[in-house]
């Protein structure tokens, strides 16, 4: 297929998210409102804004980890109310690290990341092994598959956690501030690996408040503020406008940040699931 005709095909193909006026929330309060935009095969979107301007309520919504509060909401063409194929979507949480508590080889918890895709009673098969092994290759930690993963560095973790959510064989991986609390270094390593999986086709949403670290990857910028979207385009675009007017005009915490983000860290990590592996 020629690059031409696969551009057509990826836009002749539904959007693998669409939201159309959506809110999201928790309980009865709204933290995402009313905000409209879709993503597309192939595109590396990075989804920034100050704190409690409801980027991770945003993404905590398509994984039905916040409440849809209004407006429509559309995963790979379904709506979200039937949608069921889950493990299209990879996802990997804000947190910095793994719990020291865990005792489990890095192989191990890469190998989680294939339980959604058989029943609870099918042992692993030679594909799954085969995938996990790949998906280590893909974050650079195929020589560590043996070791404790309590033992390897925060942003080891990271790259352990992209490889599970990568197991999974997702159409679309959704990582919430992959760089948070990872030193320069680190993040250099994990741009690398973005910029490989983008090298294979990978689209991905990217929560993050480093764009800097990923200015090699990112295709498409959305700014979010108070719960609306108030830029969307091209990384020029941004680096010519927005950005600078997001400088000179400063942004606040309001009380309301630290709610969001408490609320969300009650929120615990899904495994999606999946009856049929096809």
């Amino acid at each position: 297929m020629s690059m031409s005709s696969a551009h057509d095909t990826a836009h002749a193909a539904p959007p693998l998210v669409e939201l159309r006026s959506a809110s999201f929330g928790y309980g009865d309060r709204v933290v995402v409102d009313r905000v409209s935009l879709e993503q597309r095969a192939g595109e590396v979107v990075a989804l920034l804004g100050p704190n409690g301007s409801g980027k991770s309520t945003l993404v905590k919504g398509l994984l039905g980890l916040s409440e849809h509060l209004g407006g429509e909401v559309l995963l790979f063409g379904t709506p979200i109310e039937r949608f069921r194929d889950k493990p299209r979507i990879g996802y990997v949480p804000q947190r910095h690290s793994l719990s020291q508590t865990v005792r489990a080889t890095v192989r191990e918890v890469v190998a989680t990341g294939r339980l959604a895709l058989r029943p609870w009673w099918r042992p692993a098969a030679a594909v799954d092994a085969t995938t996990v092994e790949r998906a280590l290759e893909a974050v650079g930690l195929a020589d560590r598959a043996g070791e404790d993963v309590a033992a390897l560095s925060g942003g080891q973790q990271r790259r352990v956690l992209i490889a599970r959510a990568l197991a999974a064989g997702p159409d679309l991986l959704i990582m919430d501030e992959p760089t948070a609390g990872v030193d320069a270094a680190n993040q250099r390593v994990l741009a690398d690996v973005l910029a490989g999986l983008v090298d294979t086709g990978t689209s991905m949403l990217v929560v993050t408040h480093e764009l800097d670290a990923f200015r090699d990857v990112v295709t498409r910028i959305v700014c979010m503020d108070r719960g609306h979207v108030d830029f969307d385009g091209d990384p020029a675009a941004y680096a010519t406008g927005h950005r600078s007017h997001e400088r000179g005009s400063g942004h606040h915490h309001s009380p309301d940040d630290t709610r969001e983000a408490g609320l969300a860290a009650v929120v615990s990590d899904p495994l999606p699931t999946r009856e049929e592996n096809r």
